[in-house]
């Protein structure tokens, strides 16, 4: 499959500058490996905090 990293980077909510930002697939394996999850699962809000963890995750949804 290819790779659509210029169109993933237009639309990738993070704000953190990495390697990875427009790689979703890096990204993604990256994240879980570190028991978290990335940016574009967040809220603007919740993302700007850089707190990735699913705890993290469940507050920003309103799930505890």
């Amino acid at each position: 499959m290819e790779c659509l990293k210029e169109t993933n980077a237009k639309t990738c909510p993070c704000t953190y500058d990495c390697d990875k930002h427009g790689f979703c697939c890096a990204c993604l394996r990256y994240h879980l490996g570190r028991d978290e999850l990335p940016a574009c699962c967040f809220s603007k809000k919740a993302e700007a905090t850089y707190d990735r963890s699913f705890e993290a995750f469940a507050r920003d949804k309103g799930l505890v």
